[in-house]
């Protein structure tokens, strides 16, 4: 998906009682979306399977919180985190997702598992978004994109020592 595809602001919903699922390889490209995923995100599974998850990736997003991600579940260990998705006619949707690394029998990473719930909308409008808005902030402000996204980290990372939190705590503990 282009980066610079237009954004409508318009926020897409689906039920409490539906799960988006997604699977990919160890690399990060999709080999498996459900019909909630297609659904929301208004892609074909032809248009997915073979791509990688960023295709969804909405630019309001903190480049840092997937830095966690990645570092996290490369090391073997789950995520729940907050995500704002961009849907294909650039509409997007809030979730908190699951991300967990599949294993073989014996230990090595296959892929990634990710089952998005619901989002609180407390939590979300209380914590998420602001935390986020000085994440991106921080991130703007540097030139090279690297930069900005290790001067988010740092920040998000300063932020869970000063609270002795892990981020899962620290957006459980936001209710």
């Amino acid at each position: 998906m282009k980066s610079n595809q237009h954004l409508t602001g318009v926020e897409q919903f689906f039920e409490k009682n539906e799960i988006i699922v997604s699977k990919t390889d160890t690399k990060g490209r999709l080999t498996y979306t459900n019909n909630v995923f297609l659904r929301i995100a208004g892609y074909t599974e032809r248009e997915c399977l073979g791509q990688p998850h960023s295709m969804i990736r909405h630019p309001e997003m903190p480049r840092c919180i997937f830095k966690l991600l990645w570092e996290t579940i490369q090391s073997k260990h789950e995520l729940f985190a907050y995500v704002v998705n961009r849907c294909k006619n650039g509409d997007h949707y809030w979730v908190l997702a699951h991300v967990t690394p599949s294993l073989d029998a014996s230990g090595n990473i296959l892929g990634y598992h990710s089952n998005r719930r619901v989002v609180n909308r407390q939590i979300l409008d209380n914590t998420i978004i602001p935390l986020y808005k000085s994440l991106l902030a921080e991130e703007s402000k540097h030139s090279d994109r690297k930069a900005g996204m290790e001067a988010s980290y740092k920040m998000l990372t300063d932020l869970l020592r000063e609270k002795n939190v892990e981020y899962d705590e620290f957006i459980a503990a936001h209710i």
